[in-house]
């Protein structure tokens, strides 16, 4: 890979300590020769530096092969024949330098030592390459993915509430044309709804206060709407206002209730929302409407950011009667 480097320090540095050590065995002879240490060891560190630079030109040669990621025989047997001819050439020029050794036994001795530095030297780039191709390959995958996920969540965002204004804006007519005295509060109240929904939909998260007063506007306009075919209670402590929610989750769910439940002035429908064992619960009493079944696109919406901005899933529980969404608590604090 032309972005796999390894720095001249280490090739320095480890080259020398090769040499110092093929030195070592030396020193336990009857009689210890300074000339012939310094000059095994002047040949050990030069073969390691030239090995590591040529085993390097080899990776750097086909850094955009596709196969990258497997050992080339040919390229092991490239490396070895050069190595084998580099020692043969250290070994000749060090029989020139000290004649009196004899060559025979010298150049089989180093000939095995620049085989077994090779082979590890290969090996060890080899490894490095693989290890440095699988961190970008990774690398590659989770940008990816946290592309794919970004670019989900924003369609998310872009589901919530589709048909709220057409049903809102029918509302209003018919106040208009009735003449009531609130169609100038339910402007105002739908005015400020799209207003939190201009300033939220960009957010991920917004505190679970900013949520309810997004809530109670939409419920505003709903009472409008429906004159007392639902009610709705809130029983959130302080702490829990302060937590964090992902902007329009209640509203949504206060809208399943709405849109999948019987709502009547003879028996109006009950929607609670408290707290629970660490969750925000939104509870209604359960009238499914006949010939409109739900296809669960919105509690799927809002499992779907919570698992994306928290790693968690919300909790859905169907009774006989009743029925309840589970939210996890999300919390400012990095302890949480």
């Amino acid at each position: 890979m032309k972005n796999l480097k390894i720095s001249t320090a280490t090739i320095w540095i480890s080259s020398l300590i090769l040499g110092l050590l093929s030195s070592v065995p030396m020193i336990a002879e009857p009689v210890f020769r300074a000339p012939e240490a310094a000059a095994n060891a002047a040949l050990t560190a030069s073969f390691a530096v030239a090995m590591w630079y040529f085993n390097l030109y080899l990776i750097a040669r086909k850094a955009n092969s596709p196969k990258r990621q497997s050992i080339s025989y040919r390229e092991l047997m490239s490396s070895l024949v050069f190595g084998l001819v580099l020692m043969l050439a250290l070994a000749w020029i060090q029989q020139l330098i000290l004649s009196h050794i004899p060559f025979g036994p010298t150049m089989l001795m180093v000939e095995v030592r620049g085989i077994l530095i090779n082979l590890v030297f290969f090996m060890f780039l080899r490894l490095l390459q693989q290890n440095y191709v699988n961190q970008h390959v990774n690398m590659e995958l989770e940008r990816t993915k946290s592309d794919n996920l970004s670019a989900q969540y924003e369609l998310l965002k872009q589901q919530v509430n589709p048909h709220f204004l057409f049903n809102s804006l029918n509302t209003l007519k018919a106040m208009v044309e009735d003449g009531e005295k609130e169609a100038v509060d339910f402007i105002l109240k739908l005015s400020n709804f799209y207003r939190f929904t201009l300033e939220s939909r960009k957010l991920d998260l917004i505190h679970v206060q900013e949520e309810m007063e997004i809530l109670n506007a939409y419920l505003y306009l709903q009472q409008a709407r429906f004159a007392g075919g639902f009610t709705f209670t809130g029983t959130l402590e302080p702490k829990t206002l302060q937590t964090l929610i992902p902007p329009f989750t209640l509203q949504l769910l206060v809208e399943n209730c709405i849109k999948h439940n019987v709502v009547s002035l003879d028996k109006p429908l009950k929607i609670r929302l408290f707290e629970e064992n660490g969750c925000i619960v939104l509870e209604n009493d359960l009238r499914p409407k006949t010939g409109e079944p739900s296809t669960g696109v919105g509690l799927k919406n809002i499992d779907l950011r919570y698992e994306h901005l928290l790693g968690r899933h919300i909790d859905v529980v169907r009774e006989e009667n009743v029925f309840q969404v589970k939210l996890p608590l999300i919390y400012e604090h990095h302890h949480h």
